[in-house]
């Protein structure tokens, strides 16, 4: 299969005795698509719509920097210093080369260029193999965030991303994606938030960490953006760990051979 995009992660583990997310309540994620985008006295805003949800109160993060990387020509790195809040107003600022998002005076990221290339992944595997690999996803039996955009597993068909990533080989996992309709851009391909999205959490899975985890770093490129009902495939692979910080990496490949 074709490389379609590539992301490197940084994870930083949560500290002891952070609080677990609470119920997740399966109406709210409502109508909207896409986060909103808008000018207000001359700034820039968005706001990231609570279906784009991780944990139950702040935005996945490849969503999230999806959605900083598009107001960079090239690829950028994201840096998360805070959880992104849903349904806020959050402001675009740009500081030389160096753009940042704000809440209420709190910066949330940070974005530079990317500096240097990213990894080159292991080549796909089969779609049937990446099926396979799904059907033992670790959060079928214990899930930090089961209301997640891209892997929560109380998430509909057509509302959440379903890409369940399961371990295949001896160092990989693998999961099959087709993206629905609700994904799609103008152009009727996949937007590049989304394909963001696709990238994260199958890195948080391929870190095999026994805790609970956020992406603190993300640097996503996309080298194209498939089409609606493509039938996909996301892997990811773990790079190193130092402490409770871990470097994931991650693939999505499209179905041209």
């Amino acid at each position: 299969a074709r490389l379609a995009g590539r992301g490197l992660f940084g994870l930083g583990a949560l500290a002891h005795g952070v609080d677990s997310p609470g119920a997740v309540d399966s109406a709210s994620g409502g109508p909207s698509r896409r986060g909103a985008r808008r000018h207000m006295n001359e700034v820039e805003v968005i706001t990231v719509a609570s279906r784009f949800r991780g944990p139950d109160t702040s935005a996945n993060g490849g969503y999230f920097a999806g959605l900083v990387s598009a107001y960079s020509a090239g690829p950028v790195t994201v840096r998360l210093l805070a959880p992104p809040p849903l349904d806020e107003s959050l402001i675009v600022q740009r500081d030389g080369a160096i753009l940042r998002m704000s809440h209420e005076g709190t910066v949330i990221a940070e974005a530079r260029a990317m500096d240097g290339g990213l990894p080159s992944p292991a080549p796909a595997p089969p779609y049937d193999v990446a099926l396979e690999a799904s059907r033992h996803f670790a959060g079928f039996h214990r899930h930090d965030f089961p209301g997640c955009f891209v892997c929560g597993t109380q998430r509909e068909r057509g509302d959440g991303l379903r890409i369940f990533a399961g371990p295949w080989g001896d160092s990989l996992v693998a999961a099959p994606w087709v993206p629905d309709a609700s994904l799609a851009s103008e152009d009727g391909k996949v937007a590049g938030e989304f394909m963001s999205a696709a990238l994260d959490c199958p890195g948080y899975f391929a870190a095999r960490v026994d805790r609970r985890m956020m992406l603190g770093e993300f640097t996503v490129h996309v080298d194209r953006r498939v089409h609606i009902d493509e039938p996909c495939v996301v892997i990811g692979w773990r790079l190193g760990s130092s402490g409770r910080k871990h470097v994931v990496g991650t693939a999505l490949f499209d179905e041209d051979g």
